[in-house]
């Protein structure tokens, strides 16, 4: 029995002695190395430039606000809940209100021409937009919070039928004052101003920082065929700043504009 035993731990020394023979030569000279580090990819603006004229109908050089497909959403934390407030703006466009035009106007269609704004997506130096929403067409789909508590609120009053209201009190405009392409992106920083009177005796204006995406023009076949491109701005602010105090909604409120043109 005794040479039977030493055979077997004889074996067992020579194949534990092979194996770290092995392990000690393989230098891993057949292993696929790991690939570089990967580094930030820079993107450089096109040369498109989008303008809207006159809005003349059958202008193809001219580009129209296709406020039908566009939006402008509003989003907030639900105090006291994981959820969140929405809504959005049934009222909306791309005009520069001055004070002469803070007025009542008896249509429903837009009151103002959406002529303020001009987009070069390789010259930030000549680009630029403005805009304004009517705070009492705030719509959360529930019209007992919108005629309701929502127009108490917001410091406005209720909407009139066939009437848009651009007076100061139901007023919220923006406007940019630079407009800079982000190369580590593709997409555009912007600084604009937040005007609004909210709650306050009078209107205050926020200098606010918000992020611009270019939707590329694209055509749309047809019998008669069409371009289209698009603008996505997204800022936030806070609501306190314009006197506005709610026991529902947190106090920072996301503000995402939607906008589509066409050139029919």
């Amino acid at each position: 029995m005794k040479p039977l035993l030493n055979n077997r731990i004889l074996l067992v020394l020579l194949v534990a002695l092979s194996g770290y023979g092995y392990i000690i030569g393989c230098k891993h000279d057949n292993e696929i190395p790991p690939p570089p580090a990967i580094t930030g990819t820079t993107y450089k603006p096109g040369t498109a430039v989008f303008l809207p004229g006159n809005m003349t109908a059958g202008n193809a050089n001219e580009w129209k606000l296709d406020k039908v497909h566009s939006s402008v959403l509003w989003s907030g934390a639900y105090i006291g809940a994981a959820g969140l407030l929405t809504g959005r703006f049934n009222q909306f466009g791309m005009h520069e209100v001055v004070d002469a035009e803070m007025i009542n106007y008896n249509t429903t269609g837009q009151p103002l021409k959406d002529t303020s704004w001009a987009f070069y997506e390789g010259d930030d130096s000549k680009s630029y937009f403005t805009g304004y929403v009517q705070i009492n067409q705030s719509n959360t789909g529930e019209p007992g919070r919108d005629a309701g508590c929502n127009i108490t609120t917001l410091g406005t009053i209720a909407i009139t039928s066939g009437v848009q209201n651009l007076t100061v009190g139901n007023l919220a405009k923006i406007k940019t004052t630079k407009i800079a392409f982000d190369p580590s992106t593709g997409d555009y920083t912007v600084n604009l101003n937040l005007i609004w009177q909210g709650k306050l005796a009078s209107p205050a204006t926020k200098a606010l920082v918000g992020k611009l995406k270019l939707i590329k023009r694209a055509t749309i076949a047809g019998t008669a065929p069409y371009d289209v491109f698009g603008l996505q701005l997204s800022f936030q602010f806070n609501k306190t700043d314009f006197g506005i105090v709610s026991t529902s909604i947190g106090d920072k409120i996301d503000i995402q504009c939607n906008m589509n043109f066409n050139n029919k």
